[in-house]
């Protein structure tokens, strides 16, 4: 009975990790034959790029969630940790995004080459993130000046707030 929530989330990051290269090669295989294969008249150095950036996408992404997901082990063969949850999120959770916005550019680039702007989402995400980071390093706490009617309303409520509250009962 001893660490079955190890072996528990060994076993869910297993499944996960095959779900995730599931996708990885059907995405691509889709990609290779109708590309490739079917529309070949029109396969042109560009397709071969846009290939190799979401290759590099799914490997860099796939790298790191299975690097998370990793077990450990003591000396003896003892399973200590399961690896990491791979339903929160975070780093992981951004790195499942990554994932599926590939997938869904890749698949949907046999259609049309203009949903390759679609992958400007991720570093305009990650600027988003960033610039959330650098306003609370650089800005500081400071808060905007609040005008005299927001003011009173703020001291109203917290007054009201403050009161004791009556609780009346009714006596049969």
């Amino acid at each position: 009975m001893a660490n079955q929530g190890a072996k528990k989330r060994k076993e869910e990051n297993r499944k996960h990790m095959a779900m995730l290269l599931r996708v990885i090669i059907a995405s691509n295989v889709i990609y290779v034959l109708v590309r490739m294969l079917i529309f070949y008249s029109t396969f042109t150095w560009k397709h071969w790029v846009g290939l190799l950036i979401t290759s590099v996408a799914y490997g860099v992404s796939y790298q790191q969630l299975a690097n998370m997901a990793k077990p450990t082990y003591s000396n003896d063969g003892e399973l200590l940790d399961g690896g990491y949850d791979m339903t929160t999120g975070g780093v992981c959770g951004y790195l499942h995004d990554v994932i599926y916005i590939t997938s869904f550019v890749q698949l949907t680039s046999i259609i049309s080459g203009k949903f390759w702007w679609t992958y400007l989402v991720i570093p305009a995400f990650g600027a988003y993130k960033v610039s959330g980071l650098l306003k609370g390093i650089f800005g500081g706490s400071e808060v905007g000046v609040e005008d005299e009617k927001s003011r009173k309303k703020r001291e109203k409520m917290e007054k009201k707030a403050s009161r004791s509250k009556i609780i009346r009962t009714r006596n049969r």
